[in-house]
């Protein structure tokens, strides 16, 4: 393998009880930029603009961490030694699927084959735009 298989942390899903604490502790106190919000979750930038903190109230912790394309990367995981627990699945912006690493750690492999969330000017999500 030439290129290393995983780009980039994504994001990371923490449960809060309600979006607005969760945007109240976030955004308002720790200076987060709100970047999209749907009626379940919502997606902050961190400084560096890379990786989001992605607040949910139904999802607990977990890390997705960003591949090229999913279906091309889990036969590369699942030959060096990774299990697949669910998917790969259809998300709005492309495709995921919860792995786990040999010793039980588990996360998502996430892309962005469909694009990205388009948002209105209050970053509710209004839509994807194609890649």
């Amino acid at each position: 393998m030439n290129q290393p298989l995983f780009e980039n942390i994504d994001c990371v899903h923490l449960r809060v009880p309600s979006l607005q604490e969760g945007l109240n502790f976030y955004r308002d106190t720790l200076d987060l930029k709100l970047l999209w919000q749907t009626a379940t979750t919502c997606g902050l930038s961190m400084k560096a603009d890379i990786t989001e903190i992605v607040l949910s109230t139904e999802d607990n912790l977990m890390v997705d961490i960003k591949v090229d394309d999913v279906e091309k990367a889990l036969p590369t995981f699942l030959e060096a030694g990774g299990k697949l627990e669910y998917g790969p699945f259809s998300i709005d912006i492309g495709k995921c699927a919860v792995v786990a690493d040999p010793w039980g750690n588990h996360y998502c492999l996430l892309d962005t084959t469909k694009g990205t969330y388009d948002t209105n000017p209050d970053s509710t999500v209004s839509g994807v735009s194609q890649k």
